[in-house]
């Protein structure tokens, strides 16, 4: 159980991650070191937003279904680590 509580915090600091680097454009330049993080970080956590997007929309330039996942990911942490 450990385990699981570890990678929920790991995968909640990614999304905040990609968070702050999409406030830069300069992160979404191609061929900068920001940029191959970008996608890493993009590649790592969109399988879990995709499915959110097509249920919640945007409202305006805030993605919604960014904080309902870190929201939930926040209470399965609450309800399995204590």
């Amino acid at each position: 159980m450990r385990y699981v509580c570890w990678l929920l915090i790991v995968f909640i600091v990614l999304l905040f991650l990609r968070a702050v680097l999409s406030w830069f454009p300069e992160s979404q330049r191609p061929g900068t070191g920001t940029a191959r993080i970008n996608r890493i970080l993009i590649d790592l956590t969109d399988w879990a937003l995709r499915p959110l997007r097509r249920i919640i929309p945007p409202a305006g330039m805030f993605d919604l279904s960014f904080l309902v996942l870190v929201f939930g990911l926040f209470i399965v942490r609450a309800a399995l680590c204590g």
